[in-house]
């Protein structure tokens, strides 16, 4: 369970966050703050591990606050302004949000925070999806690949299972793009662990062939020359 605290000193946007939150069960909303003078004395008698912290804020804006802890909880920001965005991640911010802001977004934000906690009970990295209207949590070695469809994209696994989700592709490549997964086609994110042959128009992941598109060649390539640098003999 992660304890989160608000930071703004618009009602609206409160409630809205609120409403975010509500919908995502490792998500525990502590305490609500209208400046960073309520939220620094939150802090020092509530457990935090994560802010949603407003910039524009009266007498002391949301990085100047953050700059003045000590113990910086993990921060997300959310503003209306994008041109904080370099100070805020300077200040290793877990993300920046521009207001308004939808679920897919929040979600997209929060999956960063919960991907990067250890877990007592499994410690395999893994990922967040929605799917069936959960939040399902996918260990990252059981994905042979994503394949787009449609709105959809379909999670093939090692045990032959698949999940549907309405994660976007782009957002999927861009979140495991250092975890050892490749888009080698418009529709196909691979686990290039599992790669056990390939040419130049396909690679093979046992029992299936992923086709590889034209605009990912370098992509292919750039597979290519690392997959067999590494298993040079």
């Amino acid at each position: 369970m992660i304890n989160c605290i608000i930071i703004d000193d618009e009602p609206l946007a409160v409630k809205l966050l609120e409403n975010h939150i509500s919908k995502i069960d490792s998500l525990k909303l502590v305490a609500t703050a209208k400046n960073a003078i309520e939220a620094y004395q939150i802090l020092q008698t509530k457990p935090v591990d994560l802010m949603f912290l407003d910039i524009e804020m009266p007498n002391l804006n949301g990085i100047e606050f953050l700059k003045s802890l000590n113990r910086k909880p993990k921060t997300i920001f959310t503003t209306a302004y994008r041109e904080f965005a370099i100070e805020g991640f300077e200040l290793e911010a877990v993300d920046y949000i521009l207001k308004p802001i939808t679920f897919e977004r929040f979600f997209k934000s929060v999956e960063r925070v919960l991907r990067n906690i250890p877990s007592d009970e499994q410690t395999e990295d893994f990922i967040i999806v929605k799917s069936d209207g959960l939040n399902r949590k996918i260990i990252l070695s059981d994905i042979l690949y994503f394949e787009s469809q449609g709105n959809d994209v379909r999670i093939i696994l090692q045990n032959e299972g698949k999940i549907i989700t309405k994660n976007k592709m782009t957002d999927l490549e861009n979140s495991l793009s250092d975890r050892a997964f490749v888009r080698i086609h418009r529709s196909f994110l691979i686990n290039s662990k599992y790669v056990i042959a390939f040419n130049n128009n396909e690679l093979n992941l046992g029992k299936y062939n992923i086709p590889v598109g034209r605009s990912y060649r370098k992509e292919f390539e750039d597979f290519v020359e690392k997959f067999s640098a590494s298993r040079l003999l």
